[in-house]
Order: C-alpha cells, then structure tokens, then sequence
C-alpha cells in the first residue's frame, strides 16, 4: 500500500514538488506540506509500517534513501547527505535506525 492512499494528491505533489532538486528535502516542511503532520497516530504508525519495507520495527538508512518514493514511484532517491541528516534528526536514542516513536515524533516536530 502506497501512502498516496492516505493523502490528499494535491497536497502530496505539493510536497514531492517542493524537494525535487538535490539536497531540497527537509522533513518538517515535507510533513507539513504533505499533511502526515496532521494525522492522527494511528495513521502516523500505518505511514511507518509502509516506509519499513523490510518489516523490521526500525526505518534503517537504506530504507530513508528511497523514503520520497514511497509517496510516488518516480520521485527521487535522497542523497546522501539528506539520508544522513534525516537519520540523524530522527534516531534519538543513536542506534542508527528510527523506531516507530522516533518516527511519529519527527512527523509532528
């Protein structure tokens, strides 16, 4: 199950539109501008579960690389450094992976 589901389409190409150029993406105007932040927590651990492809409880760096397309397939990949500093905005207790608390409080910082 894709995101695009759980969100409004305009909001979301909004979003997608908003870090299409390399080294753009910055999480709390994506949250917000997609609308995730405004979600319930249900639907917040419903968006984890999708961006936890592997289905490990944990979000791990390979998985934020390909984090925009779980919204579109054809958005971009992030780059390194987005990946990186997106971990480490989110991995609170530095075990190198978002748990799914670490996720939903990124989604509403």
């Amino acid at each position: 199950m894709a995101l695009a589901g759980v969100l409004n389409g305009a909001d979301l190409k909004a979003a997608l539109d908003g870090c299409s150029a390399a080294d753009s993406f910055n999480y709390k105007t994506f949250f917000k501008a997609c609308g995730l932040a405004g979600k319930s927590a249900d639907e917040v651990k419903k968006a984890f579960a999708i961006i936890d492809q592997d289905n490990s409880g944990f979000i791990e760096e390979d998985e934020l690389k390909l984090f925009l397309q779980n919204f579109s397939a054809s958005a971009r990949a992030l780059t390194d450094k987005e990946t990186k500093d997106f971990l480490n905005a989110g991995d609170s207790d530095g075990d190198g992976k978002i748990g799914v608390d670490e996720f939903a409080l990124l989604v509403k910082a």
